[in-house]
């Protein structure tokens, strides 16, 4: 059977990308998938580097092991982080009093104040973990990181070539702990302002029509959020998904007027989505477990998220280069709703009235 190609779109959210993990390892074990190209934004960006390097060293397999490495390196140097659940706390910190002090002074003073030498685990981890020279040199996958440059409010997103520890870093940057990071003279904070992640390189710069979004924070709950964390809580997970709504319902737009015979162009093409989440579990834990690097609480993690990934493959595979298994109409507002009963004259007219609205998702190779 000929693999088929994918790309991935890896969503950040610190230590539950070790949920990222686990759908990536089952990924990578099934012959029948060909990674295409991976757009990442801060841990997913650093699960993609991660993959790339391994994988570029040897194959499936040393992606796997390159994964685990990094994920057991990441719980070994946050052992004393005060995060960190432990035996007395298996299902992970319940706001000791140590983490709510912590939690008021990253409101009332900046990481410049707090740690004025700038002491980053996480860097020590990439400088250990992952062999960038090798990453650069990768030609199996390509890699898309994005970073919020802080001075221009503008996206900056990083490929092969151009990764560095500074770039992960830049794209995991959130400014209330962590200095902001510098790099080539722009100086960047945490990519899912501005796209977690970005799906536009995936479309112009990759060959495969299916994009696998693998989705970390919750897009909906049903409580509305009445105490200070709760609020902080959801939206931080509003902010985090509003990009890539927006982005997803923009192509899969794009799609449906190729489908239609509105479009016809070769320069466009069609592309699928797709969908591996675990929602109702990840609404449980709260955003300070993001920071939470037992191994049994990553394990943990990794395993829901083997498991969402063989429960997707199995459901879904069949649909890949065929149409898109996720469900367009729930990240879609009213208004994309009522375009979806309007006339072909009415879309052409109010919706796409000539092609240069659509030219940012032109397909690259002829």
């Amino acid at each position: 059977m000929t693999a088929k190609s994918i790309s991935l779109a890896l969503q950040g959210g610190g230590a539950h990308g070790a949920f990222t993990w686990g759908v990536l390892e089952r990924l990578i074990e099934d012959e029948r998938i060909e990674i295409d190209g991976i757009s990442g934004t801060s841990a997913g960006a650093i699960n993609a580097a991660v993959l790339a390097d391994g994988y570029h060293k040897n194959g499936r397999a040393g992606a796997a092991e390159a994964l685990e490495s990094f994920w057991r390196t990441m719980s070994s140097y946050g052992s004393f982080n005060p995060y960190h659940s432990g035996p007395l706390n298996p299902t992970g910190p319940a706001w000791p009093p140590t983490v709510m002090w912590l939690d008021m002074l990253s409101h009332l003073a900046s990481p410049y104040q707090l740690n004025p030498f700038n002491i980053n685990p996480l860097k020590d981890v990439l400088v250990n973990t992952i062999d960038f020279d090798c990453l650069r040199h990768c030609s199996e996958l390509k890699l898309f990181v994005s970073a919020t440059n802080i001075r221009t409010n503008r996206l900056r997103i990083f490929t092969n070539q151009e990764l560095s520890v500074a770039a992960l870093l830049a794209s995991a940057c959130l400014p209330q702990i962590h200095h902001t990071v510098e790099v080539d003279g722009e100086y960047y904070w945490d990519g899912g302002f501005t796209g977690n992640p970005v799906l536009e390189p995936l479309v112009n710069d990759c060959d495969a029509n299916d994009i696998l979004i693998v989705q970390i924070n919750p897009t909906h709950r049903d409580e509305v959020p009445v105490t200070a964390q709760e609020i902080s809580e959801r939206l931080n997970e509003i902010t985090f998904n509003s990009n890539l709504m927006r982005e997803i319902r923009h192509i899969a737009e794009i799609t449906r007027l190729i489908e239609a015979g509105t479009v016809d162009d070769p320069r466009f093409h069609r592309t699928y989505f797709h969908l591996v989440h675990a929602n109702e579990e990840m609404k449980r834990y709260g955003m300070h477990t993001k920071y939470d690097t037992a191994w049994s609480f990553l394990t943990k993690l990794r395993d829901i998220g083997r498991r969402e990934s063989e429960a997707w493959l199995t459901a879904n595979f069949d649909t890949l280069g065929k149409r898109s298994s996720l469900p367009l109409q729930e990240w879609a507002p009213k208004y994309w709703h009522r375009t979806q009963a309007a006339t072909a004259s009415d879309i052409e007219e109010k919706v796409v009235p000539t092609t240069e609205n659509i030219k940012p998702f032109r397909k690259k190779r002829q």
